[in-house]
């Protein structure tokens, strides 16, 4: 005799879910919202800059930098949609050696790093929670394990990576989890415009990969998707370097 097994009623994350992307107009987070669009999310992308080409879903210019005018965006957009994904992307440098540290900028490394990612995972989960169900990946760096003169970019992200732990904490009884990926270099033009092709520096970075190679704004999209994914649903808390084994050299970083 056939055994009937009993239904359950834990929600799952819908492959149809609407996930929420920042700096969505170019590098990793275009290549998120473009492939999260194929496997079939409903896509809204935030970015300072206007996208170039046709944004796969809905997209938003606002400043990362202006609290107020995130704060007011992601109200609308959270009253409105049914988001049950968050890929905090945004980030910016903020290149000082420590003796010339200006705190200004150190301030606007962490508001756009970790303040606006606080912001927007304030306004999600609330919105995941009333959904039943939701994932939040940060996007983090290889760089927490040090690099010179990045003090605000290196600290903003391994604080984002102490956040993702936190907030894995807080919202698991929400059937909510927090995941952050730590890129290694990524061939982005913004990277390439910094480590020409040809250039000493450019083979410095290559010849620290054991796997021989940058990762691609693909590599760490499918990473994304892994934890947005139904196959990710009990995995929270957790950092990934996606850096091709970068990580693990014996050399320094610089």
């Amino acid at each position: 005799m056939s055994q009937i097994k009993p239904k359950t009623t834990r929600k799952r994350l819908s492959f149809m879910s609407t996930v929420l992307i920042t700096g969505a107009s170019k590098g990793i987070g275009r290549s998120c919202a473009t492939l999260l669009h194929d496997r079939g999310h409903e896509v809204i992308g935030l970015a300072r800059n206007p996208a170039n080409g046709e944004f796969p879903g809905e997209f938003h210019c606002v400043d990362l930098l202006d609290r107020k005018a995130l704060d007011s965006i992601l109200k609308t957009l959270c009253a409105s949609k049914p988001i049950t994904g968050l890929v905090n992307n945004a980030g910016i440098v903020g290149a000082q050696p420590l003796s010339e540290i200006n705190l200004e900028t150190m301030d606007e490394v962490f508001q756009v790093n970790l303040g606006a990612a606080t912001q927007c995972a304030q306004h999600c989960s609330s919105t995941m929670k009333q959904q039943g169900v939701g994932s939040i990946v940060n996007i983090s760096s290889e760089l927490v394990l040090g690099l010179p003169n990045r003090t605000a970019y290196t600290s903003s992200k391994a604080a984002l990576i102490s956040a993702t732990r936190t907030w894995a904490l807080e919202l698991s009884r929400n059937n909510i989890t927090v995941n952050a990926i730590a890129p290694g270099p990524v061939n982005t033009e913004f990277f390439t415009r910094n480590n020409p092709p040809g250039s000493s520096e450019r083979k410095r970075k290559i010849d620290r990969i054991p796997m021989g190679r940058f990762a691609e704004p693909a590599d760490i999209a499918k990473t994304v998707a892994f934890f947005l994914s139904e196959d990710a649903r009990y995995i929270t808390g957790q950092t990934l370097f996606v850096d091709g084994g970068s990580s693990l050299a014996s050399s320094a970083l610089f």
